[in-house]
């Protein structure tokens, strides 16, 4: 008789019975400042509530100025804008991360230098980024993978040795801390996401963080239409100098913003994001320690750097070997059997991801030949990235980590009776 749930045994966690929690999180208060923002009329352009959560987001982050935006693609490509980086520039970043960092530069017409992470946080790693400057290299974009930090401290140094401009992509890390810094406030800038799968959402939407005030007034202008911004809040010492038109006032730029309904919902996301990131961070730790104990897996290595942890997903390494070689994706699959959840695998590499094929689309970027050559991701050697999404990646959605500490003892005890009777998946 079967004994594992993916072939008809009894599953660890019986989800009808004992649900895992839910998300997105809201109540009363969701409801209530959206019938507020209803019945004010005011639905969009620079609204009262976009301001509070712009005030409120900046003083989270600990960063001078906020701007919120449309989404957390939107806001990578408006930092790279801001920075007036373009055709002939190229940007450095890590081969594991969702393709919107890498379609954004080239979305502005630069060169994604994509390059390998650490094998054991999967962020970008510095000696990598120092290997791949040259004379055309404008800035860095660290990613902060679902649970892990980039080595901010190398990321830095590395950026002033060179005089590079850094965007942290922070879309997995609102609320984490390096030396007591929140994602956001290290780099040039910070680009959030709010997407639904996002630990702080209004469904969609985006934010930046900076603490230049000409990068701010920039970043404002371009989510906006390109209108400069009339409020006074930014410094004028540079006049816009070579960024606005003749007049003075306006770039040309789209309509990036957000409208108030998501401004209220985030107001009140921010208001839970300091507890419920402790509540996952306290999890993740023992869950971790769990892993620690159990035959192939491994727990992601958490830099002691790191102050306090925010999660988009959990993750955690996978050793085949341990389990008489049974493939990654079996064991995925017999542990979302046990859990009754989504147990998926890291981003595709950029040099192999089905969603990142910029030649797909001659009409946009085929801007010479050259060009064309140096935007095909399949150019750049990724093994350590490779080896990740095919072999060892395990990920779960960081809803699990507002679950109990009993929660964290059914996925370890999942995890151990698929090793007790893998024989069961290699028939």
């Amino acid at each position: 008789m079967a004994v594992l749930a993916i072939n008809g045994g009894r599953p660890t966690r019986n989800v009808k019975a004992n649900p895992w929690p839910s998300w997105p999180v809201w109540d009363g208060k969701e409801e209530k400042a959206l019938l507020e923002v209803l019945n004010s009329g005011i639905w969009s352009y620079n609204g009262p509530k976009e301001i509070e959560f712009n005030k409120l987001f900046a003083e989270y982050i600990g960063s001078n100025y906020a701007i919120s935006a449309s989404n957390g693609t939107v806001t990578l490509q408006l930092a790279l804008e801001a920075l007036g980086i373009g055709y002939g520039d190229e940007v450095i970043l890590p081969g594991l991360t969702w393709q919107a960092t890498a379609a954004t530069i080239i979305d502005v017409n630069a060169v994604p230098i994509i390059v390998d992470v650490c094998p054991d946080t999967w962020c970008i790693d510095p000696k990598e980024v120092e290997k791949a400057i040259t004379p055309k290299t404008k800035a860095i974009i660290p990613v902060h993978l679902y649970g892990s930090f980039a080595d901010m401290d190398a990321i830095m140094d590395i950026a002033e040795k060179h005089n590079l401009f850094v965007i942290e992509d922070c879309a997995h890390k609102p609320g984490g801390e390096w030396n007591g810094k929140k994602a956001g406030s290290i780099g040039d800038i910070g680009s959030f996401s709010f997407q639904l799968s996002k630990h702080l959402t209004a469904g969609e939407g985006g934010g930046l963080t900076t603490n230049n005030p000409s990068l701010a007034e920039k970043l404002d202008a371009l989510r906006n239409c390109g209108r400069r911004p009339e409020s006074g809040e930014y410094s004028q010492e540079d006049k816009g100098a070579g960024f606005y038109s003749d007049d003075g006032n306006f770039i040309q730029s789209g309509n990036y913003r957000i409208t108030e309904f998501q401004a209220a919902i985030l107001i009140e996301g921010l208001k839970r994001l300091p507890e419920q990131n402790s509540i996952r961070d306290r999890n993740g730790l023992y869950m971790n320690s769990l892993l620690e104990d159990l035959s192939g897996v491994s727990p992601m290595r958490r830099d002691k750097r790191e102050t306090k942890e925010a999660y988009f997903n959990f993750a955690f390494r996978y050793n085949k070997e341990d389990f008489n070689g049974l493939p990654v994706g079996k064991f995925r699959k017999a542990l979302e059997s046990e859990l009754g959840i989504g147990v998926d695998s890291s981003y595709e590499p950029l040099n192999m991801c089905s969603l990142y094929v910029p030649l797909t689309k001659p009409s946009r970027y085929k801007i010479n030949d050259k060009h064309w050559a140096a935007i095909d991701p399949s150019r750049f050697s990724l093994p350590i990235s490779e080896r990740i999404f095919k072999e060892e990646s395990v990920c779960v959605h960081n809803k699990i980590l507002l679950g109990s500490q009993a929660d964290m003892d059914l996925i370890a005890e999942a995890i151990r009776k698929i090793y007790d009777n893998v024989i069961e998946l290699l028939k």
